[in-house]
């Protein structure tokens, strides 16, 4: 991880295929483009990789979210239940539908916690977004069980986990919707792209219009085309669809490198007394984008990575002080800061963002610290970052 470590021919050729066309859209121009569709063929492949009958394209992670909040019906009023350990889009894509993010409580699997999900379940429930981080899952089985018996719409944010798995099943397909992102440091990239999968053929006839205007995108006359509903442009070209066609077919070979190499880094850890690791539900099916642990306290926490640093251990972050993926940093969201009022800004019983309390997340994620596990690094390297950490953190542990 990421995708763009691995850049080669089998990229070029699909771009230049692009180019040679001069068809950048993803719609249309049947003659012109001379059999080649990118989009297409991603989604075709994407489709069968995760094991779903239809995925989407669009023009980013976010978009796949907003596209399926829109496709599922998740609308203004409607409580949502999130994590406050995710990338902010995840966030973004509630309030945008003019929805209200409540957020529940993680456990050390550093996801939505089922016991969280139920604490905060109200009559004005509708959908429930467990979001699977830094490469690995959920307690999917038990949220989907509580979605199902409450009849609440279940949305997997999988955007950092493709690939991953769960009793042999894929992350992002255990909802009504699954989204992922191929932005420039996912697992495989597209330079920007993502996508929403489902087996819901009524879901994907949705988002596939919403993501373009509400175009039907029946018959090759774009002019001739009718509006099923009114949407947005979400649209993802040919040319980003193109790098991740040729990014996908190396998925087996990027997850193989990643457990490798996590895998001899976490032997190694394991025997430094004050060290824990983060719950796997199914460790078999992480696809070991990142190797995440925790120090006994606060302080540790902060101590490690600053040794770690030091030691020139790079690519650790202790999520509890980032300003990106955890809620207690983000002040444009406690304070609404926004261009223009959000539609659930008018909503009266919209919540004080400023006054979230998630103690159990907040006692989790001051210990956390998570290291990206990369695809660049010779057996050396690797021996090399393992010799140092060992010693960076035994200074202190």
């Amino acid at each position: 991880m990421p995708g763009f470590e691995i850049f080669g021919d089998e990229e070029r050729k699909q771009v230049n295929d692009v180019l040679e066309t001069g068809v950048l859209f993803r719609y249309g121009f049947d003659g012109a483009r001379k059999g080649h569709w990118k989009a297409k063929t991603f989604e075709t492949e994407l489709a069968r990789r995760v094991g779903v009958k239809h995925a989407h394209l669009c023009a980013s992670g976010t978009a796949a979210l907003s596209t399926a909040m829109a496709a599922c019906g998740v609308g203004a009023g409607d409580e949502v239940i999130v994590p406050p350990f995710t990338f902010v889009a995840t966030i973004e894509s509630v309030l945008m539908a003019g929805a209200i993010p409540v957020f529940a409580d993680i456990d050390e699997t550093l996801c939505l916690s089922p016991e969280g999900l139920e604490a905060a379940l109200t009559p004005a429930t509708r959908a429930v977004v467990p979001v699977h981080m830094c490469g690995a899952m959920a307690r999917i089985d038990e949220i989907k069980k509580i979605c199902d018996q409450k009849g609440l719409t279940l949305l997997e944010d999988a955007c950092q986990s493709l690939g991953a798995t769960y009793k042999g099943k894929a992350l992002g397909s255990f909802g009504r919707a699954g989204c992922f992102s191929f932005d420039p440091v996912k697992t495989i990239t597209c330079g920007e792209g993502g996508a929403m999968v489902t087996d819901d053929r009524d879901v994907y006839v949705a988002a596939d219009a919403y993501a373009d205007h509400g175009h039907d995108h029946i018959g090759n006359d774009r002019g001739a085309e009718d509006h099923l509903i009114i949407g947005a442009n979400y649209r993802i070209s040919e040319l980003n669809a193109a790098v991740g066609v040729a990014q996908l077919r190396k998925l087996d070979w990027i997850l193989d490198v990643q457990r490798r190499n996590k895998a001899a880094i976490k032997s190694a850890m394991a025997a430094i007394p004050g060290i824990a690791f983060r719950q796997l539900p199914d460790p078999d099916g992480d696809s070991a984008t990142f190797l995440s642990f925790f120090m006994p306290d606060l302080e540790t926490a902060r101590q490690a990575v600053k040794a770690l640093a030091a030691a020139g251990v790079d690519g650790c972050f202790h999520w509890y002080d980032n300003k990106w993926h955890y809620i207690r940093k983000w002040d444009h969201f406690h304070t609404m800061k926004a261009a223009s009022r959000l539609p659930v800004q008018t909503l009266a019983q919209c919540p004080d963002f400023s006054a979230i309390s998630v103690p159990r997340s907040d006692a989790i994620m001051q210990r956390a610290i998570s290291m990206q596990i990369k695809l660049g690094w010779t057996p050396e390297q690797v021996d090399q970052r393992i010799q140092a950490m060992v010693k960076a953190l035994k200074t202190f542990l």
